[in-house]
């Protein structure tokens, strides 16, 4: 059985490569792996899964968890938001209606509803209310929601929906100096958990003039690239200034007395969508790769016995998953009717961490062996001290892991000098980093010409480093001001 057991181990779960094939291969994971499912019939919409929402469960958790330590409290707002709330701030209402789903004929004396597309307009009405003096200030407010976007193009599950599950935070200051602060907060709140824990790097942008946020005075996203070289924008973070606090006369009276509006910012992590960049970051072709600290099942145990030695694996499995279980490490026996093989199969597609086999040769020795998901490695663990070392050999998971998509992501940012290398560029699934005129409205025109001709799109300029420019933008021929980087995005 143990020989068997091996020959199955080197199976490959797909048909379909990553690397060649990343759209087959990322629709397989997302069924197989049984993150979510497509079948439900409204375009756009999918029903996430027992192990896709125990992974978000845990990605919550911990991006909460951040939140909460830097003066964050948790709140529930409806899911509606009248249609004079959201037609206040008017570059809000410009830049969201084209997206908004309507709730009509609600009522004889009521007027349209929105879903929620964001929620400023709804969680500002209530901030007028509620702030009043300094003392109220700030305030830092977030809550999970659902939010919904009316999405005319092609949806993919869990990248591009009509739904899809997040954070957002609302904070509201005395000072811009304190809104621009709580920017840097959450640029660093995107680094200490999607990058740290999730292992998923990032480029903060702060994004030209034309592609901010509607309503702020200045937009910082959080770009991925993803297998294919598409750009996907995760968490962002919106310096709104006192645009909607003007909008919704939301002020506090400052030490002399007088009338004053409040600073904003707004937060907002896509948990699902980011879901979607851990599985593009780490699978493999085998399966999903996922990170130890937020796996559903961090350790899988394999009993590997027979008919006369069955209960004596089987005890001794409980006894370590007993163990394991009183160190806070999540842990399953597979005590299936299945063959071994076929259990390695199977766990190592679920992106499970790592594994525990454990057969007679194993309890004799006291030892188990252990096998390395990332790595396709195995090890031995000595029973007495298997439960420390699980942590240990967790903890450097995430770190290779980490380590691996750095150093692609790195690698997949090429300077480009002529128009032709950035066609090259983006052929060959990477970001171009250029010379540019300007990211203000005089530069929207060669950010047209990318769009048209490229088929790609002006991320922004790099908002962590200052990047000094060489020569002439090289799409008009204009003096270049600015780096900016381009990608292709869904």
């Amino acid at each position: 059985m143990a020989k068997e057991a091996e020959k199955q181990e080197k199976k490959v779960t797909f048909s379909v490569s990553k690397e060649n094939n990343f759209s087959n291969w990322y629709s397989e994971i997302i069924e197989k792996a049984e993150i979510a499912d497509i079948r439900y019939n409204v375009k756009g919409f999918v029903v996430i899964r027992p192990w896709g929402a125990m992974l978000i469960e845990k990605m919550y958790e911990f991006y909460e968890k951040e939140l909460k330590k830097t003066g964050h409290l948790p709140c529930f707002f409806p899911t509606v938001i009248p249609e004079e709330n959201f037609k206040k701030e008017a570059g809000h209402v410009k830049g969201f209606t084209p997206q908004v789903f309507w709730l009509e004929n609600i009522g004889e004396n009521e007027g349209r509803l929105a879903l929620r597309p964001t929620s400023e307009t709804a969680f500002y009405q209530l901030y007028h209310l509620w702030i009043r003096g300094l003392s109220d200030l700030p305030l830092k407010l977030y809550q999970r929601a659902s939010v919904f976007r009316l999405e005319t193009k092609a949806t993919r599950p869990l990248i591009r929906a009509r739904e899809f599950l997040w954070i957002e935070a609302h904070d509201a200051f005395s000072s811009r100096k304190e809104a621009e602060s709580q920017v840097q907060e959450d640029i660093s709140t995107t680094e200490k958990v999607m990058h740290q824990i999730f292992g998923v790097p990032f480029l903060p942008m702060k994004r030209p003039e034309w592609d901010k946020f509607p309503g702020a005075e200045y937009t910082i996203g959080s770009d991925i690239i993803m297998p294919d070289g598409k750009i996907i924008q995760q968490p962002s973070t919106h310096l709104l200034g006192q645009n909607f606090s003007k909008a919704f006369d939301i002020t506090f009276q400052d030490e002399t007395g007088k009338k004053q509006y409040v600073w904003q910012t707004c937060y907002g992590p896509a948990i699902s969508r980011i879901l979607a960049s851990v599985i593009a970051t780490h699978g493999d072709d085998s399966g999903l790769v996922l990170p130890f600290a937020i796996s559903p099942i961090q350790v899988i145990i394999v009993p590997i016995f027979n008919d006369k030695n069955k209960e004596k694996v089987e005890s001794e499995a409980k006894k370590i998953e007993k163990e394991l279980k009183e160190k806070g490490i999540s842990v399953k026996i597979d005590l299936a009717d299945k063959r071994p093989g076929d259990k390695f199969f199977f766990w190592e597609m679920k992106g499970v961490p790592l594994r525990i086999e454990l057969g007679e040769k194993e309890i004799d020795a006291k030892e188990a062996t252990l096998f390395l998901r990332d790595k396709k490695e195995k090890i031995k663990l000595k029973n007495k001290d298997i439960a420390s070392e699980i942590i240990k050999q967790g903890e450097e998971l995430d770190k290779r892991l980490k380590s691996k998509a750095d150093k692609l992501f790195e690698s997949s940012i090429e300077s480009c000098k002529t128009k032709q290398e950035v066609v090259k560029a983006l052929e060959n699934k990477k970001i171009a980093r250029i010379s540019f005129c300007s990211s203000e409205k005089d530069g929207e025109a060669c950010a047209g010409f990318i769009e048209k001709e490229l088929q790609a799109r002006v991320m922004g300029t790099r908002h962590d480093k200052k990047e000094k420019p060489e020569g002439k933008c090289i799409i008009c021929g204009k003096k270049a001001n600015e780096v900016i980087y381009v990608g292709k995005s869904y």
